[in-house]
């Protein structure tokens, strides 16, 4: 579906680093980091709305470069809320954006808007957060795209409606022909759909797996001050020290059967925490 190869563009005061990734027709790819590590700027170079300094995009065997509008034709982007042309209704947008797709799909327009409780003669600047993401969710889905871009989209809606949400996204790719790339920092959001993880720290991918990959591959160690040996402290990715001990996540192969430590399993958000964490001495 899209593979992505050594994508780099610099800026004043940041760089993505030679980006490289993957994914197959019919998964969703989990875009994790924090905010301000590159999710949005790389996601805008996979759309050549940012100009990448190198690299290769390939979106459906094509490159971008070549290949634009045929590519744009089958990707459903969005970023966030739906914020723009506030004082327009939804039907005023919309009579707009499905001119640009060849496959607009009407009767998909209208499931969605009925799915979502979607008020077609509403303003923008009437809906609550929620239904803007619920709106740009819905032209994405609307002409028929094989690659859908979603830039943080559970940002800021209530529990429900994320979860309403996540269900979606299963539901798109049993087709088999469509992915979803989705960025986020929310972790329990990819806990409930992701198929695969990439990480994003600084710019640069610190890890590239699938869910259960990257989880089953690390793990979380606590023990005594006096069982943190120099060996230990050097394989860790990073660790919290305290009058009480220390804790910190290594990578399974890196373990040693010898040391004396409390073992646990972690989820993605003691992933992610360890990864963005700074070394702690409390």
């Amino acid at each position: 579906m899209i593979k992505v190869t050594n994508l780099c563009k610099s800026f004043s005061n940041f760089k993505l680093k030679n980006i490289t990734f993957q994914l197959p027709k019919g998964y969703i790819l989990g875009f994790l980091g924090m905010n301000g590590a590159g999710k949005t700027t790389t996601l805008k170079s996979i759309l050549n709305i940012v100009h990448p300094d190198s690299g290769q995009i390939e979106i459906l065997g094509k490159n971008i470069a070549s290949h634009e509008q045929f590519i744009k034709q089958n990707i459903g982007f969005m970023s966030g809320g739906f914020d723009y042309y506030p004082k327009s209704t939804l039907k005023k947008i919309t009579s707009t954006y499905r001119i640009f797709f060849e496959n607009w799909n009407e009767e998909k327009y209208q499931k969605y808007l009925k799915r979502f409780n979607l008020d077609e003669n509403k303003k923008i600047a009437e809906l609550s957060q929620g239904m803007k993401v619920k709106y740009g969710i819905t032209l994405a889905l609307s002409h028929n795209a094989k690659l859908l871009l979603l830039d943080e989209p559970t940002s800021g809606l209530d529990p429900i409606a994320r979860q309403d949400l996540l269900d979606l996204f299963r539901e798109i790719i049993e087709d088999n022909e469509t992915s979803i790339i989705f960025s986020t920092h929310i972790t329990s959001d990819l806990d409930k759909c992701a198929d695969y993880i990439l990480m994003i720290k600084n710019g640069e991918i610190v890890a590239n797996a699938t869910k259960d990959e990257l989880i089953d591959s690390h793990a979380l160690i606590s023990g005594k001050t006096q069982d943190l040996t120099d060996d230990l402290l050097a394989n860790c990715i990073n660790i919290k020290q305290s009058s009480f001990g220390f804790k910190g996540l290594i990578k399974r192969e890196n373990l040693s059967k010898t040391e004396k430590l409390v073992v646990e399993k972690p989820n993605l958000e003691d992933i992610m925490l360890y990864f963005n964490l700074e070394a702690t001495n409390e």
